[in-house]
């Protein structure tokens, strides 16, 4: 028997959901996650699906699961199939292609062949958004999650890891929203267990979690943020699952509605919050053009320098921002970190 756990947003959300689920439990955990990636990653924005995809495999309740041999078929791109080799987890995907009540039966066919019950685990908290936040980004998935998770009847609960660490909603502001909520703290150990993927995939708030977890604090400056670690951001809180609908009103409007699609769905969330969430995700932070050679070219005390200035007085950099500010690849994060002399989850500039 075992719980279900379900990366509520995609991207590198897996990363951290595995540490959450080492925290909670020591057996290897299924996660289920949406194929949800940035547009570095894949030229095809909103969700992948399994047309999306080859060598997929079936695992419990028939649901399509990531090996090594998974690969995309381009345009689209994802790194779920090189997680699956370098997470100690089973990764399942989430395709809601075919709109909230074909997701819903996916998630609850999975959970019940699982024998446990339902765990969503949130990196950063806008799952219990209220709409109208202004560092708001990214709602539609968790929402689309949380209403899919209800609509299976079957007993689930929130976790939102590192409250604010995504830069979406303040710390403080997601506190106020759970209050007498219980906090664990995950060990060293389990934030170990992402190690080997967090050393090359670009995810940032499950690297400042992990980075939290083993005891960095201060400034970190993300790519479209900057983050202050303190020692509210090392922790995994849980709550109620109505508790976190009831802070949603996007996902609320799924269950009230039922839209038919995913583009529906993703209407209605334009509806509410403004953004739309199967549109590209807007490019920020300006990129340079790569160095011809990638890292080959450059020299470690100039490299930390530029980052030490474009960080202007952060404590951190993490090494997504760090590859962005160098004019590099995010696929050059491994050998950044070679020439930085980097193994932590974050840079340290101080």
């Amino acid at each position: 028997m075992s719980d279900l756990y379900v990366a509520a947003g995609g991207g590198g959300d897996p990363l951290g959901t595995l540490i959450a689920a080492r925290t909670v439990t020591a057996a290897p955990p299924l996660i289920a996650t949406y194929a949800w990636e940035r547009p570095e990653i894949s030229d095809t924005p909103g969700p992948l699906g399994e047309r999306h995809f080859t060598g997929l495999a079936r695992s419990v309740g028939g649901a399509p699961a990531f090996t090594p041999g998974t690969r995309a078929r381009r345009p689209a791109g994802s790194t779920l199939p090189r997680l699956a080799a370098d997470l100690p987890a089973r990764l399942l995907l989430l395709d809601p292609a075919r709109g909230l009540s074909a997701l819903a039966g996916r998630i609850g066919a999975m959970a019940e062949a699982a024998g446990g019950r339902i765990r969503i685990v949130d990196i950063g908290g806008d799952i219990l958004t209220h709409g109208d936040e202004p560092g708001l980004c990214s709602p539609f998935g968790d929402a689309l999650t949380l209403a899919a998770c209800h609509l299976t009847g079957i007993p689930t609960t929130v976790h939102v890891a590192g409250p604010g660490l995504d830069g979406e909603i303040d710390e403080r502001t997601l506190l106020a929203r759970m209050p007498g909520c219980h906090a664990l703290t995950p060990g060293p150990a389990a934030a170990s267990a992402a190690a080997r993927a967090l050393a090359w995939h670009p995810s940032e708030a499950s690297a400042l979690w992990a980075a939290a977890v083993h005891g960095a604090r201060g400034t970190v400056r993300a790519v479209n943020h900057t983050a202050e670690l303190t020692g509210v951001s090392a922790k995994l809180y849980h709550l109620p699952l109505d508790e976190a609908v009831a802070h949603n009103p996007v996902a609320r409007a799924l269950l009230a509605e039922r839209p038919g699609t995913l583009e529906e769905s993703a209407d209605l969330s334009h509806r509410l919050t403004g953004i739309h969430g199967l549109a590209p995700e807007d490019a920020r932070t300006p990129r340079q053009d790569p160095p011809a050679g990638g890292t080959a070219l450059l020299d470690r005390a100039v490299a930390v320098k530029a980052l030490r200035e474009a960080a202007a007085g952060a404590e951190h950099v993490t090494f997504r921002y760090a590859a962005r500010s160098l004019g590099l690849a995010w696929t050059d994060i491994p050998a950044l970190r070679e020439l930085l002399g980097s193994d932590t989850p974050l840079l340290r500039l101080t």
